[in-house]
């Protein structure tokens, strides 16, 4: 009896159909991208840390590299030079940007009141009102966002340089701590704390000063990217915002205030524990400061009344439209 050989060719064609319903599919490999921060690890970025360490990032799938910022680092410039997707940048950066032509738009806003406030000693002065600047010694950063709003605010109350003293701020604290310098400008958040327990220490109350309170809202940090980047992966950046803003919203909930703390410690060790608390609840206050108020809202009123500042203090030289950059549908 002849039995008929099975074609090896068509053996093998037969096992890698069977083999292909029998093996798991394959996962496409995550979206990489780089995500370029504006300050250091602290409790001031608590929600990209929380999105990056907890892998909402990585369930949208997407991997993406969050990196410390600072004074050398201009997310701004890595979009356009295409070294990161996805940046935190100032609005008078993002205002100064367009002015020069740079395509790039807003996708968050993360703080709806600007951390930068005046720190002062409450024992021997008040500022209940801005003419209680008059005589007074203001530490300004020249070229900084804070010599623009403390000029805007001087402005409101026709104080001109001959009734007040401009110093030149650098990044050390002393002439503040020696009285050198009456009012010094510092981020309420992240170095308020600081100053004000080492105040304290020394036997001295102090205060802060909040320009908003006064006026003038000064758009701080907020999430940006390329227009390119928006028109071309729509999705990629809605993936992006809506697992950042997700870290953002758990990291604030006082309910996971303690876990919240323990991560921030891998990534910040050298704030004492009782300091970090303190850090994260003021973040909190500014990120969120009304139970109505959605995480990453887009105040597109501050925004213009920032342009406006930069005009008038002519930081810029005619107006960017800058609402047109914003992009509250994400």
């Amino acid at each position: 009896m002849n039995r008929r050989r099975l074609n090896p060719f068509l053996f093998i064609i037969v096992l890698m159909f069977i083999l292909q319903f029998l093996s798991p599919p394959l996962t496409s490999a995550a979206e990489k991208l780089n995500y370029r921060l504006k300050w250091l690890f602290n409790a001031s970025v608590v929600g990209d840390i929380w999105a990056t360490d907890q892998g909402l990032f990585s369930e949208a799938g997407l991997d993406v590299l969050v990196k410390e910022g600072g004074p050398e680092r201009d997310a701004i410039k890595e979009l356009e030079l295409g070294q990161a997707q996805f940046g935190v940048a100032s609005a008078d950066q993002v205002i100064r940007a367009l002015s020069k032509g740079s395509p790039v738009v807003v996708v968050a806003q993360l703080f709806q009141i600007n951390p930068l406030h005046w720190i002062y000693r409450s024992d021997n002065m008040k500022i209940d009102r801005l003419d209680d600047f008059k005589g007074k010694i203001i530490g300004i950063t020249y070229g900084g966002n804070d010599e623009t709003i403390m000029r805007t605010l001087l402005a409101k109350s026709n104080i001109t340089e001959s009734d007040v003293k401009l110093f030149s701020v650098r990044y050390d604290f002393t002439p503040f701590f020696t009285k050198k310098v009456d009012i010094w400008p510092c981020y309420i958040n992240s170095q308020g704390p600081i100053l004000k327990q080492k105040l304290a220490d020394a036997g001295e109350g102090v205060a802060f000063f909040n320009p908003s309170d006064f006026g003038v809202k000064f758009v701080a940090n907020s999430v940006v990217t390329s227009r390119k980047m928006l028109e071309n992966n729509p999705d990629t950046v809605k993936k992006f915002t809506t697992a950042l803003l997700s870290g953002w919203r758990i990291s604030l909930d006082p309910a996971n205030r303690d876990i919240v703390l323990e991560t921030l410690k891998k990534y910040d060790k050298n704030t004492p524990p009782d300091i970090l608390a303190l850090q994260l609840d003021l973040t909190r206050d500014l990120i969120k400061p009304d139970a109505a108020v959605e995480i990453g809202y887009i105040d597109v009123d501050a925004w213009k009344q920032t342009e406006e500042v930069m005009i008038v203090q002519k930081v810029i030289s005619s107006p960017v439209s800058v609402e047109k950059a914003l992009q509250p549908q994400f």
